[in-house]
């Protein structure tokens, strides 16, 4: 028997639309390709989410015992595997995975996310090809140490939560970011540990020990710095599936751009809504709109 479901993303958007959907009494296949849980996994410590996380890897470790705990219901359905492409007809919709099956449901959520931004993405840096640095919201403070200064590539949200997540990091940060971005840098500015350079252009220059980086700034003034330790911090672009979802002009899936048998949740959304609580409700949100609407058209 089909699923009346299928949920790509096991992250806090997926999790939340399969414990939604398993309280409604729906039949879902959760389809994941890594491990539940998704970025979670990696976010060294946690703020700004209700239940008193103290990182992303407890928060991780409790959206697995949840999926089990809907499993155990036999209502949800575990599948290690890749989707590649979703398919929505007047009657069912379709996800296609890497190994050539194709499961057919009422509906498929499409909770994929968001994936990091590299220097070649950005117009402003100039940088050998391939070039990726790690992410910020990944470093632990040994790795960010008060002797040589490390370098920012962008002034994203993550920087603020980095910084006050580690109140006692001995830090030296220096961001280099475009004038864009300035007005995220606000709550920032402070920080003795921070310096910020607005930037035109920055060139990286890879060295058998780290890095050389000259950048131009807005000001006239040309900063250069050597380091070994170089993060990038420039945001996230979409990461939907092919096929028919309806991509805006900034490459993520407004709802209701979409057709009616393909939901989306989580950060692939919007740029702007990449928060773990604002995921869980989309994707209970999401849920709830199908099952309401299916059952409004059948009456």
């Amino acid at each position: 028997m089909d699923p009346e479901l299928v949920v790509v993303g096991a992250g806090p958007a997926g999790v939340a639309a399969v414990l939604m959907a398993a309280g409604l009494g729906l039949r879902s296949v959760l389809v994941e390709a890594d491990r539940v849980g998704g970025k979670a996994w990696d976010i060294g410590a946690l703020e700004n989410v209700p239940g008193g996380w103290s990182d992303g890897t407890a928060l991780a470790r409790a959206l697995a015992a949840d999926v089990e705990r809907a499993r155990e219901t036999g209502r949800c359905t575990l599948l290690q595997a890749r989707a590649l492409r979703v398919r929505a007809h007047r009657d069912r919709a379709e996800t296609v995975l890497a190994d050539g099956r194709t499961l057919t449901a009422g509906a498929v959520l499409v909770a994929t996310g968001a994936t990091a931004l590299t220097p070649g993405h950005a117009a402003w840096i100039e940088a050998p090809e391939g070039l990726r640095p790690p992410p910020l919201w990944r470093a632990r403070a040994a790795d960010v140490g008060a002797g040589d200064p490390a370098v920012v590539l962008g002034a994203d949200r993550p920087l603020g939560t980095w910084l006050r997540t580690r109140p006692e990091a001995a830090a030296r940060l220096e961001v280099l970011h475009p004038a864009g971005d300035a007005y995220k840098t606000t709550e920032v500015a402070d920080d003795a540990r921070v310096r910020l350079y607005e930037v035109e252009h920055a060139t990286v220059v890879s060295l058998d020990s780290g890095y050389r980086i000259a950048a131009r700034c807005t000001d006239g003034r040309v900063h250069e710095v050597r380091t070994r330790a170089l993060f990038g911090n420039l945001g996230s672009r979409a990461a939907p599936l092919d096929g028919d979802l309806a991509p805006g002009p900034d490459g993520y899936c407004p709802p209701a751009a979409q057709h009616p048998r393909l939901l989306v949740a989580g950060d692939l959304r919007a740029a702007r809504h990449q928060r773990i609580v604002t995921a869980q409700g989309s994707g209970a949100e999401a849920v709830l709109t199908h099952y309401y609407a299916e059952r409004g058209s059948a009456g």
